[in-house]
């Protein structure tokens, strides 16, 4: 063959070498640039008082000066009593069928700390007055107001003290944190006042921060009503940063609630929360 075809071939099988490097290489960079994004850079605060029905828990002063700046869905109902089944609605793929508020061992994985962990969010459930550990602290820290404690057998590392969360606000706030107050500050054991004016110390920490000002909210809810067991409706507070007063009479639950985070988060949603509806029109202003 004469060496001007010779010197042909090579440069058409160089240059489809070529073609095809670049394509690959291209193709790659663009499949990178389209993985879906998840909306774990927004943070997710969650507060879990304890036994007031709707009216009730709202006589706080300051808790009723959170009503009258930001969202609160007037019809919000628990799922069950006594207090257990409830958290383990708000935080895991059913009740489990729970009825009572002994330890049970639940497995791990289907519930919100785990699924947490396993998409890469990070997160910590801050319980106030565990002084020896989730399981074996005395009062007024109590152990069935720490759902985390179930799933496994065991706390995750990601429960802590409510003492570390002024540094943990300070710093780098986990994207979602759950606060359990102790069994007087969530009013179990103690009269609103005293949950209410737990509010007013805590709340503002939240709300001054950037994680929460930077397309952040909080949720305040009470776990169920102890004294309409027919009903349980009791208050849910939306407090997000530039939300007017407004209300919804939507009906709604803890698994809607669950769902609710979960969507924020970009989470998959767990067992009932999977066919909630989710709580959406209180952020629409």
């Amino acid at each position: 063959m004469p060496e001007s075809k010779w010197a042909l071939l090579r440069f058409g099988v160089t240059t489809s070498f070529a073609i095809l490097l670049i394509a690959g290489c291209t193709g790659a960079a663009t499949t990178t640039n389209e993985q879906p994004s998840t909306a774990s850079e927004q943070h997710v605060f969650m507060i879990v008082l304890e036994h007031k029905g709707y009216d009730r828990a709202l006589r706080g002063d300051y808790t009723a000066s959170l009503t009258s700046k930001y969202a609160v869905a007037t019809n919000y109902h628990a799922v069950a009593h006594p207090s257990l089944p409830n958290y383990l609605a708000l935080t895991s793929r059913s009740t489990w069928g729970v009825g009572d508020d002994d330890y049970h061992m639940l497995p791990r994985g289907e519930d919100l700390g785990s699924e947490l962990t396993s998409y890469g969010v990070p997160w910590r459930a801050y319980m106030e007055n565990m002084s020896n550990g989730c399981l074996n602290s005395p009062k007024p820290y109590t152990l069935k107001h720490n759902p985390f404690a179930y799933y496994g057998g065991k706390c995750p590392p990601n429960v802590v003290p409510l003492s570390q969360l002024d540094t943990d606000l300070s710093g780098e706030t986990p994207n979602f944190v759950w606060i359990t107050p102790n069994l007087c500050h969530d009013e179990h054991d103690c009269p609103v006042r005293s949950g209410d004016q737990w509010l007013a110390k805590i709340v503002p920490k939240i709300i001054e921060k950037d994680a929460w000002k930077e397309d952040g909210v909080l949720f305040i809810l009470w776990e169920e009503d102890e004294e309409d067991p027919v009903s349980n409706r009791v208050p849910l507070i939306v407090v997000a940063p530039n939300l007017k007063k407004h209300q919804t009479d939507a009906l709604y639950d803890h698994y809607s609630l669950l769902a609710t985070v979960q969507d924020r988060l970009g989470l998959k949603r767990l067992g009932e929360a999977a066919n909630a509806q989710a709580i959406e029109d209180l952020f629409k202003q």
